[in-house]
C-alpha cells in the first residue's frame, strides 16, 4: 500500500469493492491523484463466511477499459471466455422428473465481433487480483480499515472526514460504497426500491458434461437458473451458478443437505449437463431493483450499486457500473480543470440516468415474465424468446444492447 502524507487529492473513491478498485485504478492511470478508502479489508479467498461466491461476466467494453488502464493482463489468466449464450425455456417435470424443455436458442458472440462476447470471473478472484495490481498503478493510494464518515462541500472542493478522524480535500468524491452507501446518504440522495420476494443462491458446481464456454440460462417459474462457464476444478467441468427463486424456497435450498441439494439442482438444470455437484459454499442475496433518486450532488458522483442495483439477469449489474465509470472518466479526461464541477456532474447524471433507467425497466419486466407461473406469461416468454432469436435484426439489437450503452 502506497504511503502518502498530502491530504489533498483529485479524486476520492469511497468503497473498496470491485467497482471502487476499478474506479481508483482508472482515475490513477489517467493521471488523477486518487485515494480509495474502505472500512473493511478485502476478502480475497473463497472459503470465508464473507466471501463473494458470485461470478461476473465482463463484456467487451469492460475488457476494453481494463486494457486501457493496464489491469487486463493481470485479470486475463483467471478468465473463462464466453463464446455463446444459450437460453432454454422449460416447464416443471412431473413427480421430480427433469424439467420439460419447450424450446432453446443460442446467441453466438462472434456474430457481433470476432471474439468472445465476454469473460467470466469469480468475484473473490477479481478482488484478489485487483488488490494485488491496483497499488502498483501510479497516482493511486489505497487505505483499508478506514472509511467515510462525513462530507462538507462547496463549489471548489469537498472536505471528507474519515472514520479515523482524518480530514481530506478532493475535487471529486465518488460514491462506490454499495447499495447502502453512507456517502450517498450524506449527500442527501435517496433511493427507490422494488422488491420481488425473490432471493438468489450463488455457488460453484461441477458437472459431468462440458459447457463448451457457453453460458446457459434455464427459464422456469421462480426465476432463471444460470450456469456461467468456469475453468475445470480438479479435472471436472465447472460453472458458476446463480439460482433465483421465491425467498422461502431459496432459504430452504440454502440449508438443504448437500446430497439433496445436488439432486435438486440437477433436476432444475433439465439434465443438460449430467449430474451436478456442489463445489463451494452457498451465498444468498435478495433480489431487488434499487435506483438512486439522483446520480450527483455538489462534488459527488454516485456510481455502481450506490446508484443502481438490478436483478442478476443478462450480466447487467457490474457492466452497467463500469458504464458509469467510463462516462465519468471520459468527462474528467476531456476537461481536467473542470473535474468535479457542476457542468461535469450534470452531464454525467443526465447521460447515465437515461441508460440506467432503460436497463432497469427491461430487466424488471424480464424478471417478472421469467419468474411467473401464469400460463399467459409463460406463453409470452416462449414467443418472446423465439422472436428475439429468430428475427436477425432484433437479435443483433439485443446483443448490441448487452455489449454497450443502450
Amino acid at each position: 500500500m502506497t504511503s502518502q502524507t498530502n491530504d489533498t487529492f483529485d479524486v476520492l473513491v469511497s468503497g473498496g469493492g470491485i467497482a471502487g478498485l476499478i474506479a481508483a485504478a482508472a482515475f490513477g492511470a489517467s493521471g488523477f491523484k486518487t485515494l480509495m478508502v474502505d472500512p473493511a479489508e478485502p476478502v480475497i479467498t473463497g472459503d470465508e463466511a464473507s466471501s463473494d461466491l458470485r461470478s461476473t461476466a465482463f463484456l467487451r467494453p469492460a475488457r476494453d477499459l481494463f486494457q486501457r488502464i493496464g489491469i487486463w493482463d493481470t485479470l486475463a489468466p483467471h478468465a473463462t471466455p464466453l463464446e455463446s449464450l444459450r437460453i432454454v425455456d422449460t416447464l416443471p417435470g412431473e413427480d421430480g422428473a427433469p424439467a420439460v424443455i419447450r424450446t432453446e436458442r443460442q446467441f453466438e458472440g462472434r456474430e457481433s465481433g470476432d471474439e468472445p462476447f465476454g469473460w467470466n470471473f469469480l468475484n473473490w478472484v477479481i478482488r484478489r487480483e485487483l488488490a494485488r495490481a491496483v497499488p502498483d498503478i501510479p497516482n493511486v493510494e489505497l487505505r483499508y480499515g478506514v472509511g467515510f464518515k462525513s462530507l462538507f462541500t462547496r463549489t471548489s472542493e469537498a472536505r471528507v472526514t474519515l472514520t479515523d478522524g482524518t480530514t481530506l480535500r478532493a475535487k471529486l468524491v465518488v460514491a462506490a460504497d454499495g447499495r447502502n452507501s453512507p456517502l450517498r446518504e450524506a449527500a442527501g440522495i435517496g433511493v427507490k426500491t422494488t422488491r420481488y420476494g425473490q432471493k438468489s443462491l450463488a455457488f460453484t458446481a461441477t458437472h459431468e458434461l462440458p459447457h463448451h464456454n457457453v453460458s446457459t440460462e434455464i427459464y422456469r417459474e421462480g426465476g432463471p437458473f444460470t450456469m456461467v462457464p468456469l475453468a475445470d476444478i480438479d479435472g471436472k467441468h465447472a460453472s458458476a451458478i446463480v439460482w433465483m427463486n421465491k425467498g422461502p424456497y431459496a432459504t430452504e435450498l440454502l440449508n438443504m443437505d448437500v446430497d439433496a441439494f445436488n439432486a435438486t439442482m440437477t433436476t432444475r438444470s433439465a439434465g443438460l449437463f449430467g449430474k451436478l455437484e456442489l463445489a463451494s459454499g452457498r451465498g444468498i442475496f435478495p433480489i431487488i431493483t434499487q435506483l438512486a433518486d439522483r446520480l450527483s450532488s455538489e462534488r459527488v458522483a454516485v456510481i455502481a450499486e450506490a446508484a443502481h442495483v438490478l436483478p442478476p439477469i443478462g450480466a447487467q449489474g457490474l457492466n452497467t457500473s463500469l458504464n458509469d465509470l467510463a462516462e465519468l472518466l471520459a468527462l474528467a479526461e476531456n476537461d481536467p480543470v473542470g473535474l468535479g464541477g457542476e457542468a461535469m456532474l450534470d452531464a454525467y447524471a443526465k447521460t447515465r440516468h437515461r441508460d440506467i433507467a432503460a436497463r432497469a425497466k427491461v430487466v424488471d419486466l424480464f424478471n417478472r415474465v421469467v419468474r411467473s407461473e401464469d400460463d399467459i406469461l409463460r406463453a409470452v416468454r416462449l414467443l418472446g424468446l423465439k422472436a428475439v432469436h429468430d428475427l436477425r435484426p432484433v437479435r443483433r439489437k439485443v446483443m448490441e444492447a448487452g455489449l454497450g450503452p443502450i
